[in-house]
């Protein structure tokens, strides 16, 4: 099914989600200038600037959605140019957070496995590569996930002892920041690690139980944005493809129940959300208009994700 001119000319009305379509009908050529010229623009992108600017300035950098890790994340992933040294206070600030003394403490080894909320190190390390800021305290980063990992390959952060099985949130963003790493380093152990974790939701087809085929949680097949630490199929596909998997044929299921979400216009909606739009005091709070929810009504950010990764299956 072809997408509407009309919600073509909707979604490239954003510049980041501009950025996203050029990204992925230049695929094969990153560097292109098609998308160099896009990337360039989100960066006095109304919707960047307004996440920029709702920065929690209390120093709770992991305020659910507006702490620096989180905006750091959002404008990572909305196609902020690298290399932007005025973002330089906001990942000191995360690296400050996630290799200090006082998170240390949570850190516990229990059972064998070291029982952590790998998605925070992991979108640290992503985002300070996709940003252009790694410096050495993402390389400490990277050797705390890989020592972290888990014997089937994932992380997680139950501390109840009996606790053997990776989980699918605090899995995929560590795959995602390891799979970066490795292509911009060259690391063999960071690609082995990120094919390791990749298997994790491989051998599940991305949403359905191990053990008996059933899928594993309702929400996994709903799809939002941003995806924040929250797992669906979307996101689940999104970093298998930047990871160099998405033609595995256990893709296949996913893929097919990602397209049979698809509107008559050719869009895609966003079926639950994860943002408070209202009282910034309270955790979830988000100033930005996502798109909504509905089940008739494309999202515009789902849409662009979902095309991106369609585009990537050759489909």
């Amino acid at each position: 099914m072809e997408i509407s001119s009309a919600v073509l000319a909707r979604l490239e009305s954003e510049p980041a989600l501009a950025w996203k379509l050029a990204a992925a009908a230049g695929a094969a050529d990153s560097e292109s200038a098609r998308v160099t010229r896009a990337c360039q623009k989100v960066r006095e992108a109304p919707l960047v600037r307004q996440l920029l600017a709702t920065i929690d300035d209390t120093g709770r950098v992991y305020k659910k959605w507006d702490g620096a890790h989180w905006v750091l994340s959002l404008v990572a992933d909305l196609g902020y140019p690298p290399g932007e040294a005025a973002l330089r206070p906001l990942m000191s600030a995360c690296y400050q957070t996630w290799l200090g003394k006082e998170h240390a403490r949570h850190i516990r080894v229990i059972a064998g496995r070291t029982r952590r909320c790998a998605s925070q190190e992991g979108n640290a390390v992503w985002y300070s590569l996709r940003l252009g800021l790694a410096d050495g305290r993402t390389e400490e980063l990277v050797s705390r996930l890989l020592g972290w990992q888990w014997p089937d390959g994932g992380w997680n952060c139950d501390k109840r002892p009996e606790a053997d099985t990776s989980s699918f949130m605090e899995t995929l963003i560590p795959l995602r920041a390891l799979a970066l790493y490795a292509r911009v380093s060259g690391a063999p152990q960071a690609a082995a690690s990120a094919e390791r974790a990749a298997e994790v939701f491989l051998r599940r087809c991305l949403f359905r139980r191990h053990s008996d085929g059933q899928v594993m949680d309702p929400h996994f097949v709903r799809l939002h944005y941003p995806p924040f630490w929250h797992y669906d199929i979307l996101f689940g596909l999104k970093v298998i493809a930047e990871a160099g998997f998405l033609a595995d044929p256990r893709c296949r299921e996913a893929l097919d129940l990602l397209e049979s979400k698809r509107l008559p216009d050719g869009g895609f909606p966003a079926e639950e959300a994860y943002t408070r739009p209202t009282r910034p005091e309270l955790s979830g709070y988000s100033p930005i208009d996502w798109g909504g929810t509905s089940k008739v009504r494309l999202n515009p950010f789902v849409t662009a994700e979902a095309l991106a990764v369609l585009k990537a299956a050759g489909r």
